[in-house]
């Protein structure tokens, strides 16, 4: 962390500090080391290194404490940490998260009530699942021709493997029962296979959950020209000339503003507040806020038949246990969901207390499906209402379409059947959560082959209408996706860094030339 609050100029300055903020970060640190770059974060610095996984933080008390950190407005909130606690009904956030207070719905629509967002330095990062599956099908972008390569360079980022669970005594049982209840008819790449994740195992055999401050790394940390500010909120994106120019910021230390002024700006915030950024900023194209995109989901679970105890610590609080991983059933355009399951040692539902529990014999399923895309399905602002940071307030618009609501009858068919593959259910009836609780927002700042009126920036995350101005998060995916979007999205900032690489190389080059020219 800087010492000093805010210099007056930058190359870039990057809002937010999340996996796709701190990849803009990485890829300028490594390619074009000379640049400038400040990033800002309007949460606090909740771990050591910054950016952590809570997930690393040994102490129960300390890592409650971080989370607790992490939920800005919502702190005093009651959270939930199981799946399945949360009942029909029920508004609670999961640890590290937050909900909105209001605007989440309105009648006649289905809304957003469990809409969520983090205020932390490493976003979301600090407490997701991990889980890195690549898009296929009609997930992916059909006009980006080096996205497999862009993924490629989000896997080593994020430091993906699919062999972090290697050996788990039930993983590979789980697999085969998926498999050949799944299998038949796929193409062997979407077939039932280890999800990959972004985690890796120390030496001593413990596990190290990535967050942003393993994309960060520690070429970005040693970077003399990088600095991190925590606690400082964007309110405003600077534009001169039609061209962006720095931001507005405000410490929140001490609610002083000042500008910096930047060649280049990335917002990369969540694909809530990326878009409400920008409309406070007066930057409010037609494709603003609208597509939003998240993933219905069922859950399930069943307890696994035919296992015998293996000797491994139980993990606790709904975590993964050693004797497991996470199995992927891939999305494909024939069956349109993308499967998780993983083995828990907290049941998702409840078990009756004399029928003990073997660890890791609960298996937990949940399918996440693809949206319907509308245009209609958006996150507006109010002009005239204000949110706990000072933003115009949210408010969100959000239909399940018929063709979604036949998608989860299908889900729910399909995780009962898959359910029954790998063991007995502990219930009849799986549980769709409410709207929102997938975490995966997309498209409010969608990419666009063209600037059609449809999209908010170009393939390289570049905003038509606003030259030097990039959106970044997975609020920039175009496409209906069920997988989780992490990977896709720090691909695509991978470009859009690369971008401003070139062209910060270029510049610096004409300036060389006309220099030598002038001598």
């Amino acid at each position: 962390m800087s010492p000093n609050r805010y210099p007056a100029r930058v190359d870039v300055a990057i809002v937010g500090s999340g996996p796709t903020a701190s990849a803009y970060a990485r890829i300028l640190s490594e390619e074009a080391p000379g640049a400038t770059i400040s990033m800002f974060e309007v949460g606090p610095t909740v771990s050591n290194p910054p950016g952590a996984h809570v997930r690393n933080i040994g102490d129960p008390e300390r890592r409650s404490l971080a989370q607790r950190a992490s939920e800005g407005p919502g702190a005093v909130v009651e959270t939930v940490n199981s799946p399945g606690a949360v009942k029909s009904g029920e508004r609670r956030a999961r640890a590290g998260t937050y909900l909105l207070p209001e605007g989440y719905a309105f009648p006649g629509e289905d809304g957003m009530p469990v809409a969520a967002m983090s205020s932390n330095v490493g976003g979301m990062a600090a407490h997701w699942t991990a889980a890195c599956p690549r898009p296929g099908g009609k997930e992916r972008i059909p006009f980006l021709p080096d996205l497999e390569r862009l993924l490629d360079e989000a896997g080593r980022l994020l430091g993906v493997t699919t062999h972090a669970f290697d050996g788990a005594p039930f993983s590979d049982l789980v697999i085969k029962r998926l498999s050949a209840a799944a299998d038949e008819g796929r193409d062997p790449a979407f077939r039932v296979q280890p999800m990959p994740l972004a985690v890796h195992r120390r030496e001593d055999g413990g596990l190290i959950w990535s967050g942003s401050d393993v994309v960060i790394g520690d070429v970005t940390r040693e970077n003399p020209q990088f600095e991190l500010f925590d606690e400082s909120l964007a309110t405003r994106v600077l534009v001169e000339d039609g061209i962006a120019a720095g931001i507005e910021v405000q410490d929140r230390r001490n609610g002083e503003t000042h500008r910096v002024a930047a060649r280049y700006v990335v917002v990369g915030g969540d694909a809530l507040r990326t878009p409400q950024l920008l409309w406070a900023s007066g930057i409010r194209p037609d494709a603003l806020g609208r597509y939003l995109n998240d993933q219905a989901q069922v859950v399930f679970a069943s307890r696994l038949r035919d296992v015998e105890p293996a000797n491994a610590p139980a993990a606790a609080d709904g975590a993964l246990s050693e004797q497991s991983g996470v199995a992927w059933v891939p999305y494909t355009d024939e069956t349109p969901f993308h499967g998780q399951i993983m083995q828990l040692d907290a049941s998702p539902v409840p078990v009756a207390d004399d029928d003990p529990i073997m660890p890791g014999s609960i298996v937990g399923l949940g399918l996440f499906c693809a949206k319907d895309l509308q245009r209609e399905d958006r996150v507006a602002f109010d002009d005239d209402a204000r949110d706990s940071y000072g933003m115009p307030a949210m408010r969100i618009h959000y239909r399940l379409t018929d063709r979604d609501k036949e998608g989860l009858e299908r889900a729910k068919k399909e995780i009962v059947r898959l359910g029954k593959a790998v063991g007995e259910p502990l219930d009849e009836r799986p549980f769709v959560m409410p709207p929102g609780a997938s975490l995966h927002y997309q498209g409010t700042t969608r990419m666009g082959e063209t600037d059609d009126g449809e999209s908010v920036c170009s393939p390289d995350s570049q905003v038509w209408q606003v030259p030097g101005l990039f959106v970044a998060g997975n609020g920039v995916i175009p496409t209906p996706t069920a997988c989780n979007p992490t990977l896709t999205a720090v691909a695509l900032a991978v470009r859009g860094a690369r971008k401003i690489t070139e062209e910060l190389i270029r510049a610096l080059l004409m300036s060389e030339s006309d220099n030598r020219m002038s001598k």
